[in-house]
């Protein structure tokens, strides 16, 4: 195994300077944007019916302990992107173990990746096909109109100053494991076992591409009568853009792992397939798994209860997710000193 010398990289300083007026800025968005779906959040824990109208299943009195205990935990998944937005730009943070650090940010980077590719991919396709319908629960609207664009427009600001301070972070911290070329990669960037794990997450990942793609091309097979009742051509936008993420995330980690010598990879920056692999595993395991927990709240109406090859989807999602974030963690950890 070829070892990284330690003096090939400037030691980590015992004093490190306080964030810039840009890391400043930065971290006040990226709180201030938690706060609107925090408030939310609260106000329908504490029963409020603000931004729910009339006919929605949020409204179902039978169900309220089980929401109750959904936003609870959705609150505590935003609010942790406070606490991230604050060690990345406290002196302190530099001294935080990696594991708990680069864990949740994956996890971020797993949930807001696809909300910031997908809303502006709604947005367009709406532009050029006209206003659609958005969810609906028995035919009453789910939620109301401005309750989407908050909230959404919240994540995408979290998603984007949440990714900056981090890439500044990592730069001060870790600049040194995606510097170079491709074709600078020494062959053993990856053990035996990761490369293994590599291989099945891309094998995986097959399944979720497939269904995917036959649920963009308009294939009605392992979707729910409500959500066949619901297609729009965005549906069909984010489903090809699901597809496309677990391509790319598989893509990126056999480039790492595999570190091909061939004329065409060997210019490619390491950073490129590090951040496809890394983005895109997030998104396939995270969301697979949110998607799974989704799909185990029981439903009293059979139409919106998932059938098992959604089940199943999600779920491989979930798996091929995590081998493919081993595989990029065991790149990083050989490139770490």
């Amino acid at each position: 195994m070829t070892q990284i010398s330690r003096s090939a990289y400037p030691p980590v300083p015992a004093r490190l300077p306080g964030p810039g007026r840009a890391s400043r800025v930065l971290r006040n968005v990226a709180i201030a944007s938690c706060f609107p779906y925090l408030a939310l959040k609260v106000a329908w824990i504490a029963g409020s019916p603000i931004g729910i109208p009339s006919g929605s299943s949020l409204l179902d009195e039978d169900k309220r302990a089980l929401l109750i205990g959904v936003n609870a935990v959705t609150v505590l998944m935003d609010a942790a992107v406070i606490v991230l937005a604050l060690v990345l730009t406290r002196t302190r943070g530099h001294r935080v173990p990696a594991p708990l650090l680069v864990f949740p940010m994956w996890v971020a980077t797993g949930l807001l990746t696809p909300i910031m590719a997908g809303f502006p991919v709604q947005l367009t396709v709406g532009l050029f096909t006209g206003p659609e319908e958005k969810s609906t629960s028995n035919g009453d609207p789910f939620l109301d109109d401005w309750v989407y664009g908050i909230v959404y427009g919240g994540f995408i600001l979290q998603g984007l100053t949440l990714g900056i301070l981090f890439v500044r972070y990592a730069r001060e911290r870790w600049g040194h494991v995606w510097q170079g070329r491709m074709g600078d990669l020494p062959r053993d960037t990856c053990g035996r076992a990761a490369r293994t794990a590599a291989v099945a997450g891309a094998l995986l990942a097959l399944v979720p591409i497939t269904v995917h793609l036959m649920w963009a091309a308009g294939s009605t097979t392992g979707l729910p009568q409500q959500r066949i009742d619901e297609r729009t051509n965005s549906f069909a936008a984010l489903e090809s853009l699901s597809a496309a993420t677990a391509t790319i995330a598989a893509t990126g980690l056999l480039l790492l792992v595999f570190a091909p010598r061939a004329a065409t990879f060997a210019p490619l920056p390491v950073k490129v397939p590090l951040a496809a692999a890394w983005a895109g595993s997030g998104a396939v395991g995270c969301w697979g798994a949110w998607m799974s927990f989704a799909g185990l709240i029981p439903q009293d109406d059979p139409a919106k209860q998932p059938p098992a090859l959604m089940t199943l989807t999600y779920a491989v999602s979930m798996i091929a997710g995590f081998l493919l974030a081993h595989g990029v963690a065991s790149f990083l950890k050989r490139r770490t000193p």
